[in-house]
């Protein structure tokens, strides 16, 4: 069961849920291309100190994006965004989490930003101004324009 299920009041109703955009698989997908490039570069040679020194960085080169896509799967699965008609909750972690529930009386205003990679693949910086100091910035938001639409029409 989702935490945003848990947490529901009395007659609120879920308006959007969203996560982590999927653009961070990205980053680890091209660590693996440069592995691959980088055997098929140092297979063919004959030297054996080129060869293995291609092979011990392709090895490097594998885990890292293996890594990096470990690294986003795991934040896609232990992050929740969503908007209720009454609130903005977001919950991130797994063991140690961290949530935040902001009413929708409380925010002054909803930014979002978006590099120009971001408005090609649809995702971006939300960041939520409640009243006095707060504010809470959630990054790499799949359809980030639609959920701070769905804020601001609350």
């Amino acid at each position: 069961m989702r935490y945003v299920d848990k947490v529901l009041q009395p007659g609120e109703a879920i308006l959007q849920v969203t996560t982590i955009s999927r653009v961070g698989y990205i980053r680890g997908i091209a660590v693996l291309v440069a592995a691959f490039v980088a055997w098929g570069v140092t297979s063919t040679s004959t030297t054996s100190l080129i060869s293995v020194s291609g092979e011990i960085a392709t090895l490097a080169l594998i885990v890292a994006g293996l890594y990096l896509i470990g690294v986003t799967w795991w934040r896609r699965f232990t992050t929740e965004v969503a908007v209720t008609d009454r609130r903005v909750i977001y919950a991130i972690g797994f063991i140690n989490r961290r949530t935040v529930e902001m009413n929708m009386d409380k925010i002054e205003s909803v930014d979002v930003e978006q590099p120009l990679v971001g408005r090609l693949l649809n995702y971006g910086d939300i960041i939520i101004h409640g009243t006095g100091d707060s504010k809470e910035v959630l990054e790499e938001i799949d359809h980030p324009l639609d959920f701070r639409s769905r804020i601001t029409a609350a």
